[in-house]
């Protein structure tokens, strides 16, 4: 994490952090404009489903947030799922969104 900015460095400890805490095989945070952050964890019920940054970025909006600065998924996966990112982008365009693995080492970011 040392190429991240501090405040990325700590959207990857809160993502860590969500999806130890439920078990769950993706955790993600993201963070607004204003610099206050959202953090879920991938949802699997039988009638709703969600990536870990799709329940994070739902979090944010249902907040009233207009646009993100940054985002991190911390997953298993080789990449960020489509859906997740493509709602991170219609919030901003251009915010960055890292792929980190599970030991929190950033691997990508898009």
């Amino acid at each position: 994490m040392a190429d991240l900015h501090p405040e990325d460095a700590k959207l990857v400890t809160l993502a860590r952090s969500a999806r130890g805490r439920t078990g769950a095989a993706e955790g993600a945070a993201v963070r607004d404009t204003d610099g206050r952050t959202y953090v879920a964890a991938s949802v699997a019920l039988p009638s709703l489903r969600l990536s870990a940054l799709q329940a994070a970025v739902a979090a944010a909006v249902s907040s009233g947030v207009e646009g993100l600065e940054a985002a991190v998924v911390v997953s298993a996966a080789d990449a960020v799922e489509q859906e997740g990112l493509a709602a991170v982008r219609d919030l901003t365009p251009g915010a960055p969104v890292h792929l980190a693995g599970p030991d929190g080492v950033v691997r990508a970011t898009a």
